[in-house]
């Protein structure tokens, strides 16, 4: 039980339906759709085209998604990956020739077709219970009439604001500026993008005028992207991947996300006790940082669309894993030569529903980097994502960029359970840090027995890019603790990600939720 005369937050709780999503009006359209008849799918959705307009740097229609689905309480999970692709003019070879090593993450190049629109209709058509003109009347309204800035979203967006660029300076700066919390931030010109998804489903988006707008601005900034390449996109449904950790189960979806980065670091850390650790002292944060550092240079070396042959089984072997875990020293921090050095926030939101029926839905939708490409379209105003800097230039890399493919992704819903005691759909935001983000709930949960809004709550650690970053709620002796080991400590700009989390219980029937307190947002029950 958390300390009542400290601030915090207590996690919420409610017995027929409940949401939790990083914007408190998302979550609001959420419940307002469960009430009047939708299903978790229904509302889900409704609250993600509301959050386009509360978190236009965090996500947008010009974006991807991933989905994790419990249909009904007890039946199998339901994996949908509504990730775009490469237009058919993509050519490594081409910016290799240029003299690029990597994608530039503000070009046409970096844009990959928007895969999200098709994923959110595909789901509500396969398991959604309400019109998508109902489902989407909020966001359309919202988008027209505005919603006030919220305090998070305005610091995320004074951050950001360099990364617009031409016609999206126009519409997503005020007065040259970003807003302001409080001010108010409409997008008419997508209300009737979103109608015309509406009315027509996914031709109202993939086709016609507004793919036509999207082909046309893309082109302006030197895009290779076509009709075809918009007509063509599909969502797939996948089978999701698991593996299990101190008697609960985590369960992620397959590359070209990188979830089996989550399994692997859960693998790794399997072989250390952490539950008698200190959640908050050196030596779980220094643990975690070398399962992290161990896992993502294998992320590195393989997550791809597709993934080579056998590679993916390797990741999660055992055998993988023991001989990871075999490699750290507990006292003693590793530097790998081939560390990713990347200091961008990349920008997500997530959310997650369950109904009264218990339908359980993981939802995560993004533009990857702040505003994502920063390139709006002339007609519509839709922001582009830069999915495609996902890619490597490297020659012969699995994950080298190459028309139609799929570049590797770091957004990644999640599942964890624990047979008969309870189910949570949650996920972590925060770019990079969501496979350690996974892993770091799971272990608040499954280790130190903590609630779902403590554990999301708790302070966090991500080892990165050379550095280990270590939020303000670790003291100073861990620190130096930490730093006599061989870290290089830092303390982040940005708080490390965020999170929401819903527990249905399987002893009491009921419904526990968190919400990240480093976000706008909350849970909300009814």
């Amino acid at each position: 039980m958390r300390d009542f005369q400290q601030d915090g937050r207590s996690a919420v709780y409610s017995q027929n339906g409940m949401c939790a999503t990083s914007h408190p009006l998302a979550a609001k359209v959420a419940i307002d759709m469960l009430e009047a008849g939708g299903n978790a799918v229904d509302a889900g959705i409704a609250a993600a085209m509301v959050l386009n307009i509360c978190e236009p740097q965090m996500t947008g229609l010009g974006g991807d998604c991933f989905i994790l689905l419990q249909p009904a309480e007890g039946a199998d999970f339901v994996g949908l990956n509504a990730s775009g692709r490469a237009p058919a003019g993509m050519s490594a070879a081409r910016l290799r020739e240029a003299g690029h090593s990597a994608i530039p993450d503000g070009s046409a190049d970096a844009v990959t077709i928007p895969g999200a629109v098709d994923g959110f209709v595909t789901l509500a058509q396969d398991h959604g219970r309400m019109a998508l003109s109902d489902v989407l009347a909020p966001a359309i309204r919202y988008a027209e009439e505005g919603v006030p800035v919220a305090p998070r979203v305005a610091f995320d967006w004074a951050i950001a604001a360099p990364r617009l660029q031409g016609h999206a300076r126009d519409l997503y700066l005020i007065g040259g500026a970003a807003p302001k919390a409080g001010q108010l931030f409409a997008a008419p010109e997508q209300a009737e993008v979103l109608r015309r998804i509406a009315a027509e489903g996914r031709a109202g988006f993939y086709e016609g005028e507004v793919a036509q707008d999207m082909v046309d601005s893309l082109r302006a900034h030197g895009g290779s992207h076509s009709m075809e390449d918009f007509a063509a996109t599909k969502c797939d449904y996948v089978t999701p991947i698991s593996t299990d950790y101190n008697g609960h189960r985590l369960t992620e979806l397959p590359p070209n996300g990188h979830g089996a980065i989550a399994l692997l670091m859960a693998n790794i850390l399997g072989h250390f006790d952490i539950a008698g650790l200190d959640p908050l002292g050196a030596t779980r944060a220094h643990l975690e940082a070398e399962a992290a550092k161990l896992a993502y240079d294998a992320r590195d070396r393989f997550i791809a669309d597709p993934m080579p042959e056998g590679r993916l089984d390797h990741l999660l072997s055992a055998k993988t894993a023991a001989d990871l875990a075999g490699l750290i020293d507990p006292a003693s921090a590793m530097h790998l030569p081939n560390e990713r050095l990347e200091s961008v926030h990349k920008e997500t939101v997530y959310l997650t529903v369950v109904d009264k029926n218990r339908m359980a839905l993981s939802l995560i939708y993004s533009v990857f980097h702040s505003f994502g490409s920063g390139i709006a379209t002339e007609k519509f105003g839709l922001l582009m994502q830069n999915r495609g800097a996902g890619f490597t230039l490297q020659a012969g890399h699995p994950n080298e960029a190459m028309a139609g493919k799929r570049p590797m992704h770091t957004i990644i819903p999640g599942m964890l359970e624990k047979r008969g005691e309870f189910l949570m759909p949650f996920g972590v935001m925060g770019g990079q840090y969501q496979p350690n983000g996974h892993m770091r709930f799971l272990s608040n949960i499954a280790d130190f027995g903590m609630d779902p809004q403590a554990a999301i709550s708790a302070p966090r650690s991500f080892a990165h890019a050379g550095e280990l970053a270590l939020e303000r709620g670790y003291d100073d002796a861990v620190r130096a603790r930490l730093a006599a080991m061989g870290h290089r400590v830092i303390t982040p700009e940005v708080a490390i990600g965020g999170a929401q989390a819903i527990r249905i219980d399987a002893a009491t029937g009921g419904l526990i939720a968190g919400s990240d307190p480093r976000k706008d947002g909350c849970a909300l029950g009814y």
